[in-house]
């Protein structure tokens, strides 16, 4: 039996093509309150505003994508168009359905074309960083396949998933965690990266690829031991690990959730420590990783349940809605505009539950 996410989302696809047929636009009414009544968003003139915003933000993003189906970027091509990917199969478009089909096909195109023989999705050569990359490659990859019709290109797919698999597992550290590079270039590892290996893992896992359950285990060991007694997650897992740090924390926490864990006593401390740090949306020590920081944050509010999301919604739409540019895009200084652009899209479509691996 198809879940209601699922039904949700062709749904979505039905009333973008009538929209297509009809000549009326995507902000029409009857996409809108098809989004509104499946997902259970906001309503009302806020929700008119951010459907707007949203919509503006996709046609930017699409239109700065590249012929060979990734975004620019000097170093991080990998990591960023992973992420814009991502954003645009949170609109609900599939690599077959939807407004952005054809930009989400050529984004799969892109990041296949990046596959190493060894598994990782990415560029050793250019990217210093790599493992940021092929963690957000293994989450957008893992989120499309299960809406891949073709049998020979959804057999590629799964090899290429599998493979990816295989080499994040081999390129974790012997304390757990994964650093910059694979541990047989350097066994260093650090929080960010770590839980971007999990959380692409567990989109693999989601999907029906096999994932070594002790990968996981070590990961949330490895975490945990990153725990201070604040209840923030420190940058590594040193012995001088140093001060807790909001953004890992709230990405540590989701990584938890994707992998299982809601009820350790690590889990309720670490929510408590982000939620005195981040739920205000400043930027307080956060050393311009702001786009980062709430990514996580709000996935991580996102499975508190209405309660606690809905003000919290609405407080974060309303300060990324009103920062949007004339043209759509978002400025964002530390990676590059294509960058803060997919992640605040995927803020505001978080509500639509449209994706696997951000839903409750």
């Amino acid at each position: 039996m198809p879940s209601f996410k699922s039904i949700a989302r062709r749904k979505f696809l039905q009333a973008a093509a009538l929209t297509t047929l009809t000549g009326t636009t995507l902000t029409g009414t009857a996409l809108t309150v098809g989004i509104d009544q499946a997902c259970g968003g906001a309503s009302g003139a806020k929700q008119d505003r951010w459907k707007e915003t949203i919509d503006k933000g996709l046609m930017w993003l699409a239109s700065q994508q590249g012929r060979s189906g990734g975004w620019t970027h000097p170093v991080y091509a990998t990591a960023v168009s992973s992420l814009a990917g991502t954003a645009l199969i949170c609109s609900g478009s599939t690599t077959t359905q939807g407004p952005y089909a054809k930009e989400i096909r050529n984004c799969v195109d892109f990041l296949m074309s990046k596959a190493c023989r060894n598994g990782l999705i990415g560029d050793p050569k250019r990217d210093n960083r790599y493992t940021y990359g092929h963690g957000f490659a293994m989450l957008f990859l893992s989120q499309v396949l299960g809406e891949e019709e073709d049998t020979d290109r959804r057999q590629e797919l799964i090899e290429v998933l599998q493979n990816a698999v295989i080499f994040s597992v081999s390129a974790q550290t012997k304390k757990g965690g994964w650093g910059y590079v694979s541990a047989k270039e350097d066994d260093f590892d650090e929080g960010s990266t770590t839980i971007t290996q999990v959380q692409g893992l567990r989109g693999c896992r989601n999907a029906g690829l096999i994932v070594p359950k002790e990968a996981i285990e070590r990961a949330k060991k490895y975490i945990y031991g990153c725990q201070n007694k604040d209840g923030g997650i420190s940058y590594n897992s040193s012995s001088a690990k140093g001060a807790s740090r909001p953004a890992i924390t709230a990405a540590a926490l989701a990584a938890l959730y994707n992998a299982g864990d809601y009820e350790s006593k690590y889990v309720p401390k670490m929510w408590n420590y982000s939620r005195r740090n981040l739920h205000r949306l400043s930027n307080n020590e956060l050393f311009g990783h702001w786009h980062y920081a709430y990514l996580y944050y709000t996935q991580v509010v996102y499975r508190q349940g209405p309660e606690q999301w809905n003000p919290y919604r609405d407080k974060i739409c309303d300060r990324i809605s009103k920062e949007q540019r004339a043209d759509g895009h978002w400025k964002e200084e530390n990676v590059n505009n294509v960058y803060g652009t997919a992640i605040n899209l995927i803020i505001l479509q978080m509500d639509h539950g449209y994706l696997p691996i951000y839903q409750r």
